[in-house]
């Protein structure tokens, strides 16, 4: 799933272990295919093939099998990239043995996958036939280039096997996709004909791995009707407790539009209220549908706002995921909750309205005092997200004085993180940014003015404008903290030095310059 608080491109990746096994395990591939070199990629019987723990083995699980079926893909595509880059540099006898190395790796897994698929289909062994074929002619002419040495010759064969390594390339892409999406279909229709708890969840299982493989994954799960089949497991109560595995995997898969699409056809949005609004439910439950709501209303994502049955169902989410908020047991359940009213607040305005009918503002300034709800920067970057949002609204104001909002405002502008990594940094910066913007839109009332400017607002703001390492070297901040200190200086000119003015205005115009 697409990351529901600052949703940065998720990187792909093949299995999730540490770098050494991984250069372990892909190590034991290529000595695999250096043995298949020597031996001329003589074909290595099925029995044989079989007794390799490489082998799709009866007893690996589906998607073990379409992991390392993934595993070689990835193989076979750095090597082919680094053929290019080999050829680039005329080192003609490292093409041709990686050529050869490639030629290996292409047979094995074809092998691999007929011996896991027992009956290969005419449209994937035509591709197979193709693929094969390529890459023998690739050899043969990569193998002839060593024993020339004129220049002019090689130069008009580099374009022949450029030509030649791009037909591989797309055989081999289409092999794959075509692998995959076969063996996805007939995950999907375990998962839609699952009659116990052990199939349906094995298969969810399975699913939740594939997609994170990277969003091609998630498309082609879409695309074969994997919403509309877990949708199905969320519809009957005789698989409750799968509901929150189940609901992972929706949200995983919503990362790309071909999912949120489906989600909306099969009624998705109307399942997930009904789910949020049933008291019956685990706080866990609660805490998956919010996290699929937090996905599919993503600010980032630029396909999510034609979701019309969103809007018809906007008052029960906003209702149900606010009271989600009060009543969690941990921090991780409120960042969940609080992540998808973030979301919902840029969905649309109405939003704002109706949490703050629901007295969300008292509700999330509360929150903030608790540490087992907000035990981070990335749970108090949602809620002062929200607060921002809500602060166009006029009746805001009266809200935020009342509970203590911004002293709470003040402390947020000096959050800082706890280590140096990069995600904390970045979840206090926009802390940081989030908690001027709302002070500065807030301010237009005196009372919030004039309570902030108690608390010594004013010179918190200019030490951010003028110490950058309390900033992080943040310029968002700084573009912020001199809006705010603004909008404070006409409610308190003298709150402010003549130096003080003469200096921010020359920041304020470095900034619009």
């Amino acid at each position: 799933m697409l990351p529901i608080f600052s949703c940065e491109e998720a990187s792909m990746h093949l299995i999730q272990v540490d770098s050494v096994q991984r250069w372990m395990e892909d190590l034991k591939l290529m000595t695999d295919c250096e043995c298949m070199c020597i031996l001329q990629s003589k074909p290595i019987s099925i029995e044989e093939d079989a007794q390799s723990e490489f082998s799709f083995s009866s007893q690996n699980t589906a998607c073990d099998k379409l992991q390392l079926l993934l595993k070689r893909a990835w193989i076979i595509s750095t090597e082919l990239t680094r053929i290019v880059q080999k050829l680039e540099k005329n080192r003609w006898q490292r093409v041709h043995s990686m050529t050869v190395r490639v030629n290996c790796h292409v047979r094995s897994m074809i092998n691999e996958y007929n011996t896991f698929t027992r009956n290969s289909w005419e449209e994937m062994h035509q591709y197979e036939k193709m693929l094969v074929e390529k890459c023998s002619e690739l050899t043969t002419v990569t193998e002839r280039c060593i024993e020339i040495e004129d220049e002019q010759i090689l130069k008009s064969m580099k374009s022949c096997i450029n030509d030649a390594l791009t037909t591989v390339a797309q055989y081999f892409g289409q092999l794959i996709e075509l692998a995959l999406t076969h063996e996805i279909k007939n995950l999907v229709r375990e998962i839609d004909s699952s009659d116990n708890l052990y199939s349906a969840e094995s298969a969810t299982s399975n699913l939740f791995s594939l997609t994170q493989e990277g969003s091609h994954m998630s498309r082609i799960i879409a695309k074969e009707g994997g919403i509309t089949a877990l949708f199905k497991i969320c519809r009957q109560d005789c698989f409750r407790s799968l509901y929150p595995q189940t609901l992972r995997t929706l949200a995983s898969i919503c990362c790309v539009e071909e999912g949120i699409q489906q989600l909306e056809k099969v009624d998705g949005i109307l399942c997930l209220a009904d789910i949020l609004m049933d008291n019956t439910h685990s706080q866990a439950t609660h805490a998956e549908a919010a996290a699929v709501i937090a996905q599919i209303t993503s600010p980032q994502l630029t396909f999510t706002q034609h979701l019309s049955s969103f809007l018809e169902n906007m008052e029960e989410i906003v209702t149900a995921l606010l009271r989600l908020c009060q009543e969690a047991t941990s921090g991780e359940v409120f960042l969940l909750a609080s992540a998808a009213l973030a979301n919902v607040t840029f969905f649309d305005t109405m939003a704002c309205e109706i949490l703050l009918q629901l007295n969300a503002v008292n509700i999330l300034l509360a929150a903030c005092c608790d540490t087992q709800k907000v035990d981070s920067p990335y749970s108090r970057d949602q809620v002062v997200t929200i607060l921002a949002n809500m602060s166009v609204l006029d009746q805001c104001a009266s809200e935020i004085i009342q509970g203590n909002g911004v002293q709470i405002l003040m402390e947020m502008l000096s959050e800082k993180p706890s280590c140096g990594n990069s995600p904390e940094v970045a979840a206090c910066e926009r802390v940081q940014q989030k908690a001027a913007v709302t002070l500065a839109r807030l301010s237009r009332d005196p009372e919030v003015a004039h309570a902030a400017i108690k608390l010594s607002c004013i010179p918190r703001l200019i030490e951010l404008c003028r110490s950058p390492t309390e900033r992080s070297n943040s310029d968002s901040v700084l573009v912020a903290c001199l809006a705010a200190l603004r909008r404070l200086a006409v409610m308190s000119p003298d709150g402010l030095q003549e130096s003080d003015f003469q200096q921010l205005n020359i920041r304020w115009l470095s900034c619009i310059f």
